[in-house]
């Protein structure tokens, strides 16, 4: 029997029947659950005492601006703020505004502030949820805030989101649009909304009418999840109104809540945080966590165990009575007795004032009164808007040591850095894969981390022996042109090779739907990706074969058997990739990857200890892994 048929004999049929499709969605669905159980048992970090929770807090304040794509801090460039427009509506005023947080990146918005007055005033900055009103921008559906904010004695910003604002980008990258490479980055249009709230902040505290010391920030549903943002971020506010904003993970990842929400409502979860340890970090600062009781995509169980969690911790810190929780009887949206809860609750914090409130009741103002740009042709033509998620992360510029005594030290560096950053939920010592490797022609699946299942097949038998050479086949692959590819990469005559499918591969795979690409988010949520769970398998076969000190694999696959053979504790000797990618854009995908390395200086710090080969590497990309091994004094060759 040739190897190519022996390959397409051994492998099960590409397509999963209903069967194996549900039994694949159990599977994957109670191991995404079981991580959530776990990190869920440890809120705020561990922190268990108020001393605890103090000396923790700056580094998880660090941890949680690093989530966002925001540590270190960008530079405060000039906002360059200018006021395209002013209209009146009894007393009081309105300014058409807009501001640049970084060079072109425009924030367009509202600001509402009394006609008569003549004191410095305390400033609500209302951040928008997801409101489709086309060229006027989100920030014209939540007017009534604004107008009762100003004639209530405050100045009110109110400001578009990235997604739905006058001058458009894009909140739904992983959603339904492919873009997996943000996770690569380390990037969230988060952080984008959060840096956009943190420089209209420094825009009221410029204006002569605002009480720096007076800031509070509130908004629902997409605003929701931006105010637990900037309440994390920005020391200056001095009271939170999230309303219908944030759930937890349970609700999250168990309960498949993410498939109602696009990416803004989310921070990349390097850490493998609790969720709700975000919004802890503004304690003990007054804080009304605010919800409706019929809400699909915030429900009623979440936001108990929320609550439960922010009370406890404020106890703890010693300021229960700063934080409560109000719930409005209905589904997602306001109604007056949630304004009503909402605007006492500044009153009493920022004013010191406990008189009952009205609910907002003004005449509606036109759309288009209310744009910064009131024609197409004022549009900016100089906004990154619609390519933020390009720059908004810094992509890392390794540089290469100069002398060979630096290699060690420089290439500990970087693999601390994936450690932290990119492998974090990847155990220092992996188990061995359960199950029995075949050692006739024939098909095993091995269990690799809980019941989550990969492939392994003899590819080649010659002579009784050792295993020395593992296959990395790549997800989806045609079974027979894998055969092909593998033997075309020998020379030698006998040689018994195994070959692994990862999690995902064939029986195995799980639904897929874009949207909402369900699976492959939770795992962001989780400190995890698909493809670093693919890396976990791999490290499993070889903890189960000691003898395989080889790996082989092409196109995507080899990015795995990269990291594969660098966390492998000495095992893998050599590396042979074909058509190996030449960065992460296109995957695998790796939390943060970006921002620590890129894949021709990942495969560099094989070096010296893997003899690495690449096959089909003309793209001078690799001529830095070349210079890399140059340097170290490894064995590298092209073809």
């Amino acid at each position: 029997m040739t190897p190519t048929l022996l390959l397409a004999l051994l492998i099960p049929a590409a397509d999963p029947t209903p069967e194996q499709r549900a039994k694949a969605d159990t599977a994957i669905h109670k191991y995404l659950a079981a991580q959530t159980e776990r990190l869920s048992k440890t809120p705020f970090d561990g922190a268990t005492t108020k001393a605890e929770w103090e000396k923790k807090r700056p580094e998880l304040k660090q941890q949680f601006l690093d989530m966002m794509g925001l540590w270190p801090l960008p530079d405060k460039t000039p906002l360059k703020a200018i006021v395209t427009g002013e209209l009146e509506r009894s007393n009081v005023v309105i300014e058409n505004v807009h501001f640049q947080s970084k060079p072109g990146l425009y924030v367009t918005g509202n600001l509402y502030r009394p006609k008569v007055n003549d004191k410095k005033l305390p400033a609500i900055l209302y951040v928008c949820g997801h409101s489709g009103r086309g060229r006027d921008g989100n920030k014209v559906a939540f007017q009534d805030h604004g107008l009762w904010f100003a004639s209530n004695g405050y100045v009110c910003l109110v400001v578009d989101t990235l997604q739905l604002g006058e001058v458009a980008g894009k909140h739904h990258g992983t959603y339904n649009l492919d873009r997996f490479w943000w996770q690569t980055r380390g990037y969230t249009p988060a952080g984008v909304e959060c840096w956009n709230g943190i420089r209209a902040i420094d825009y009221l505290i410029s204006r002569p009418d605002v009480d720096a010391d007076k800031i509070g920030v509130t908004g629902i549903s997409g605003g929701g999840a931006t105010t637990v943002w900037m309440a994390a971020a920005d020391d200056r506010v001095k009271v939170a109104v999230p309303v219908s904003g944030m759930s937890d993970l349970e609700s999250y990842v168990s309960n498949k809540v993410i498939n109602g929400h696009c990416d803004c409502m989310f921070y990349v979860n390097t850490y493998q945080w609790e969720w709700t340890t975000a919004l802890a970090l503004f304690a003990p600062k007054p804080l009304l966590f605010a919800n409706s009781d019929n809400d699909p995509i915030f429900p009623m169980d979440g936001n108990r165990r929320i609550i439960a969690r922010l009370r406890k911790l404020y106890e703890m810190v010693g300021s229960k009575d700063n934080v409560d929780e109000y719930v409005s009887v209905g589904g997602h949206d306001y109604r007056p007795d949630l304004r009503i809860a909402i605007f006492g609750f500044f009153n009493q914090h920022l004013k010191g004032d406990k008189t009952p409130v009205k609910d907002a009741d003004f005449a509606k103002i036109e759309g288009k009164e209310l744009r910064v740009f009131p024609e197409d042709k004022d549009m900016p033509k100089d906004s990154i808007n619609a390519t933020m998620d390009e720059t908004f992360v810094t992509k890392a510029d390794v540089k290469i040591p100069e002398k060979k005594e630096e290699f060690a030290a420089w290439k500990a560096g970087l693999v601390k850095q994936l450690r932290e950053k990119s492998f974090r939920a990847l155990p220092e010592k992996v188990l061995a894969a359960k199950g029995k490797f075949p050692e006739a022609p024939g098909v095993t699946t091995l269990a690799t981390e809980g019941d989550l299942a990969a492939f392994a097949a003899t590819l080649e038998v010659s002579l009784p022996g050792k295993i020395t050479t593992l296959v990395v086949i790549n997800v989806d692959e045609d079974p027979i042109r894998a055969s092909a590819r593998v033997r075309s990469l020998f020379l030698e005559d006998n040689f018994r090779v195994l070959g692994l499918a990862p999690r995902g591969s064939f029986d195995q795979r799980w639904t897929r739907k874009n949207p909402p690409n369900t699976v492959e988010r939770s795992l962001a949520l989780l400190g995890q990706t698909v493809d670093s769970g693919r890396v976990l398998d791999i490290l499993a076969v070889l903890s189960a074969e000691p003898s395989i000190t080889r790996i082989v694999a092409t196109d995507r696959a080899a990015g795995l058997a990269i990291y594969a053979a660098l966390f492998s504790a000495g095992q893998v000797k050599e590396l042979i990739l074909d058509n190996s990618p030449t960065s992460h854009r296109d995957g695998p995908h790796f939390l943060n990857i970006d921002r620590v390395l890129d894949l021709p200086t990942a495969m560099g710090l094989l070096a010296p200890d893997v003899k690495l080969t690449l096959v089909n590497s003309k793209d001078k990309a690799f001529d830095r892994t070349e210079a890399i091994y140059k340097l170290a004094g490894g064995k590298f060759e092209r073809k």
